[in-house]
């Protein structure tokens, strides 16, 4: 209801302010106000024929453009035709783009066509109404007099003989008030993808699982908006115990009181190391991030292990990212900051749980995050504007300007999607693209230099943005 008043305000208070007045007018002068009315009628005709001239406008330029690509496909076809069978596999990627890009122009000259078709429907209308003179009220004729009523002289009762006395009737039964409506419901939240279990299982069982190597690494990818090209992977850590397979939020708190969250950053991090050392030798530039817990910024020789990690493999500059909570990067003593700057170069920076929109771009940019993570409602449906130091719709550029790029997290639903793009998000991240997939255990115990590539989340199907392009019609 608000976007409709929202796009629609100007027409209704135009609308509301010529019944005002001309409503009087057409009562006392019914000449002026059929006048009034005609001139209405002619200039809602002539802006409603603008519009649809400037939309059948816009179908004509993207019919063009259509046809351009159609030449490109052909051609491209024709290509494919004269090279040699090797040459032709990359040629096939290509051909599938510019079929995708094909269909998506031809959805919106689809869509432009119908709003044509409305709009001169609505042109006919307001022509007819035009040329139609308004129907001018009858004067008001006096009302007639009401003849008095002759009132009889009063009659004596008669006394009656005594009847048998009838039962009342009984009361009609009063019906029952109609429920009120329910309010309309807010927009609920996506939920959050977890994995059920049916019962909390006991810390003893969990310290086992953990120390018999049941630690997996499942990798969900980050897309790019509007095109949903996978340009970077996450590492999440589940923990296989038995049959059940545990997300963090299960047996993270478990290893905190037994002070195992520094072990579970090591193991993590060699393995995502391995995983992007895999990642280069396949020719792909994706990168790897890896969430660290905050305790193990706290561990003694934590961090200078991480520096030799990162040292023993050039490979790894760049492609090895890690992201550190908001709370952690505002509680940097001077040791963590001097041992996290002597790793820019080597491994990037995010920035991810953050506790508001307060960021200080400039600051973030010094200590080396490139990216930042914020959850995808956190961005659409702000629970505190109170908490961001600038409106959502800028928060892209202000970063952008400090060279940091926002990442839309946990994004579950695709109605999300067109809004994501509206607020200039160019990454995301959620389970509306691909799920989080493990790595195969081969691909992590074989060597850097004979391993395969592990086995990615499936690549992300293009969709039609069909309720974006209707919002943006």
């Amino acid at each position: 209801m608000l976007r409709f008043l929202g796009r629609h305000a100007s027409l209704l208070a135009f609308g509301v302010v010529a019944a005002v007045v001309l409503g009087p007018l057409t009562v006392f002068w019914p000449g002026a106000g059929a006048l009034a009315v005609a001139l209405v009628g002619a200039v809602g005709a002539l802006a409603a024929h603008a519009r649809a001239t400037a939309l059948r406008a816009r179908c004509d330029v993207l019919s063009r453009e259509v046809d351009g690509l159609s030449k490109r496909l052909l051609r491209a076809e024709a290509l494919a035709a004269a090279r040699p069978e090797p040459e032709q596999a990359g040629l096939a990627a290509e051909i599938s783009e510019l079929g995708v890009e094909i269909g998506l122009l031809s959805g919106i000259v689809r869509d432009l066509t119908a709003v044509v078709g409305v709009q001169d429907a609505e042109v006919a209308r307001l022509k007819a109404a035009a040329a139609r003179p308004p129907a001018v009220p009858a004067a008001p004729r006096p009302a007639p007099a009401v003849p008095q009523p002759i009132v009889p002289p009063p009659v004596r009762p008669v006394p009656a003989e005594p009847a048998t006395r009838r039962p009342a009737p009984e009361p009609a039964p009063v019906p029952a008030p109609l429920p009120a409506p329910a309010p309309a419901p807010a927009r609920p939240l996506p939920p959050r993808t977890v994995l059920p279990r049916p019962e909390p299982l006991p810390e003893a069982a969990l310290i086992a699982a953990f120390e018999e190597d049941g630690l997996e690494v499942h990798l969900q990818p980050v897309v790019t908006l509007p095109q949903r090209k996978v340009v970077a992977y996450e590492a999440l850590a589940r923990l296989r115990a038995g049959t059940d397979l545990l997300a963090p939020e299960d047996f993270l708190p478990v290893l905190e009181r037994h002070g195992r969250t520094t072990e579970l950053d090591r193991r993590m991090l060699q393995r995502a190391a391995t995983v992007a050392r895999h990642l280069g030798s396949r020719g792909s530039e994706a990168s790897v991030t890896y969430g660290l817990s905050p305790l193990s910024l706290y561990e003694p020789g934590f961090l200078r292990w991480l520096a030799r990690l990162v040292a023993d493999d050039a490979g790894l500059a760049g492609r090895l990212v890690l992201a550190l909570p908001q709370a952690s990067w505002r509680s940097l003593d001077a040791e963590q900051a001097g041992a996290l700057g002597a790793l820019r170069g080597k491994v990037g920076f995010v920035l991810d749980r953050p506790q508001d929109l307060r960021f200080d771009g400039a600051a973030l940019a010094r200590a080396g995050v490139g990216q930042v993570k914020i959850p995808a409602g956190m961005l659409l449906r702000p629970e505190r504007p109170d908490l961001a130091d600038i409106a959502v719709e800028d928060l892209v550029t202000a970063l952008a300007r400090a060279g940091i790029r926002l990442v839309a997290q946990s994004v579950e639903a695709e109605g999300d999607v067109p809004d994501l793009i509206d607020l200039d998000v160019a990454l995301a991240q959620g389970s509306v693209f691909a799920a989080p997939r493990p790595v195969r255990a081969d691909v992590l115990a074989a060597p850097p230099a004979e391993a395969g590539p592990p086995e990615p989340p499936e690549p992300p199907q293009r969709r039609p943005f069909r309720s974006f392009l209707r919002r943006a019609s």
